[in-house]
């Protein structure tokens, strides 16, 4: 398994709104950059705005550094006079509230939303998949929404908007940073999961915590500065960073959890 340092991430200006993607409760959206590619766009005017972002760009780019397929991350600037002329009054509220920088992933153009049932999944990958799931405590994988997709054959992940949910309450992140992830047991890839602990192993030898602190450096201090709390964006990240790497130390818990999960399953 290969590590893969993150480096930084591209900035690209939105030029054209294409079409909004009605399956995501935060109408993501498919647009255009003035680099001439389609993008995914997550917008920080949606539901749970900034912080969706910084768990998207935290996730994938861990997915990334773990050897995991993910779409190139980028920054998406979005310019004040940018969507005037949409119709749609929700959209267009969308835009009014998402001046400034936004994350996009490269659009898969082609790819087709990953079905468990028409797509088995090698054993080794599905726990790689499932431990990285378990430390982000990413609750949005299951059967019902994978947020995998299937391209030239292989495994792509994507929206990890929902992961680091202890962010929207997080006085007592020490405390949640060694919480067991219950939420495993509705993983879509669990029942697959057969080398959890080999994974483990392996990531916890591979994943330092020089990786995981280049990762939390890519947040832009754009994101980081209008928050409610007293603390300055250097104080933030260095939460992030604490509550990652305490997940990584204590995985036993994590590890455990899902292969008690997985023996009720198969």
């Amino acid at each position: 398994m290969q590590i893969h340092h993150p480096t930084q991430l591209r900035t690209v200006n939105v030029t054209r709104y294409v079409t909004p993607l009605r399956e995501g409760g935060s109408l993501p959206a498919i647009a255009e950059a003035d680099d001439g590619f389609l993008y995914v766009l997550k917008f920080r005017g949606a539901g749970q705005g900034i912080k969706a972002l910084i768990a998207e760009l935290i996730g994938g780019e861990l997915a990334r550094t773990l050897g995991l397929k993910v779409p190139e991350i980028v920054f998406a600037q979005l310019d004040t006079a940018f969507g005037r002329s949409e119709p749609d009054e929700e959209i267009q509220d969308l835009l009014k509230a998402s001046v400034g920088l936004n994350m996009g992933l490269h659009y898969l153009s082609g790819s087709i939303t990953f079905d468990p049932v028409v797509n088995k999944v090698d054993p080794l990958l599905a726990s790689r998949i499932v431990w990285l799931d378990c430390l982000l405590t990413n609750v949005d994988r299951t059967a019902r929404n994978t947020n995998m997709l299937m391209f030239n054959k292989e495994l792509w992940l994507i929206d990890h908007g929902a992961s680091l949910y202890f962010h929207h309450a997080w006085d007592n992140w020490q405390e949640q940073a060694t919480r067991p992830f219950t939420q495993v047991k509705d993983h879509v890839l669990l029942p697959f999961a057969s080398r959890l602990e080999e994974v483990d192993t392996a990531f916890r030898s591979q994943l330092t915590h020089e990786h995981i602190s280049d990762i939390v450096n890519l947040i832009p201090d754009e994101w980081l500065t209008k928050w409610s709390l007293d603390i300055s964006p250097g104080d933030i990240r260095y939460i992030y960073s604490q509550f990652l790497q305490l997940r990584l130390d204590q995985s036993h818990i994590f590890l455990n959890t899902a292969q008690h999960a997985r023996k009720t399953l198969v």
